[in-house]
């Protein structure tokens, strides 16, 4: 598998992890999901990210998922995995696995003890250090992991590091960061900055210099269709249709109730056979469910529209 560079563009999705019923991994759901996935267009995949339940898996499940999923990918697209772990023992052993098993880069996001520019400054020299010529992913995403990081610290961890390929941009709101960055002479190299939040921002993002998002929503189409308009050009369409997904997506990025959402319309259109959360997670209630059924509803009647 090629590693991941700095011209990563495109639709990274961040992959869930398909359960059974009773709590066990569900494979061949996995070989499905890849295949809906990369018809959808998308230009890459993450798996393990804490969209995909990452830290209810064991190292040897975490293993089999990753070799399971570049299986059926067999080289289409480049597969990022997320190793961020609370030690570095972790760290280390799920990047030396995963790269063996073909990966094409690993995201490392900062733990939420890190409370200085010097602390996460010296913990991301101790991850380069650690994990050596392996590409990495920057994952800023401080409404979850609870650690700032200003894009200034962001641009030392990036000139510091060669192998830093990629940011993962989920600040919010976050657009001037993104500004700042793509500034002459604030980066020494122009690296892919790829953003996340289930794509609520990504005509914008886009517009303020994003490659693209590394994120998960349940009809992956929308996002890849937006970033392909704006590509050739056609801002307005791509607004249009990001417009039409938009309740949806602002109704799935609910905290405690996203990955819900997200897995209860995926198996509604056949990608995974259930919508199981693994435990401890939320279920979704019968009248969230419908609420949930009634925003598809009014979707596919305003893409009929566009159409």
């Amino acid at each position: 598998m090629t590693q991941l560079t700095i011209t990563a563009r495109g639709v990274f999705v961040i992959a869930v992890t398909p359960f059974h019923p009773d709590g066990r991994i569900d494979m061949e759901s996995c070989d499905s999901m890849v295949d809906f996935y990369l018809e959808a267009g998308a230009t890459g995949l993450t798996v393990l990210g804490m969209m995909g339940e990452a830290p209810k898996l064991t190292v040897e499940e975490s293993r089999d998922v990753v070799a399971r999923i570049l299986a059926r990918v067999a080289g289409r697209v480049p597969v990022v995995v997320g190793v961020s772990a609370p030690g570095f023992a972790q760290i280390k052993t799920l990047t030396t696995m995963v790269m063996d098993l073909g990966a094409a880069a690993v995201m490392v996001a900062p733990p939420s003890s890190l409370r200085t520019d010097d602390q996460i400054l010296t913990y991301f020299r101790q991850v380069a250090e650690l994990i050596g010529d392996v590409p990495f992913v920057l994952q800023d995403f401080p409404l979850v992991t609870n650690v700032q990081m200003s894009a200034g610290v962001i641009a030392r961890i990036v000139n510091e590091h060669e192998t830093c390929v990629c940011l993962k941009h989920e600040d919010w709101p976050g657009l001037e960061k993104i500004t700042t960055l793509r500034r002459d002479g604030v980066l020494n190299r122009r690296i892919s900055i790829l953003c996340g939040n289930g794509g609520l921002f990504l005509p914008e993002e886009m517009a303020r210099g994003a490659d693209g998002a590394m994120t998960g929503f349940a009809y992956p189409e929308m996002m890849t269709g937006v970033v392909r308009l704006f590509d050739a050009g056609q801002m307005d369409a791509a607004r249009d249709l990001f417009d039409a997904y938009l309740p949806l997506a602002r109704f799935e990025q609910q905290p405690g109730l996203g990955l819900a959402i997200r897995k209860y319309v995926l198996a509604k259109r056949g990608v995974i056979a259930h919508d199981s959360l693994r435990k401890p997670g939320a279920a979704l209630s019968a009248q969230s469910r419908q609420e949930v059924d009634a925003l598809i509803a009014r979707q596919d009647a305003r893409l009929k529209e566009l159409n």
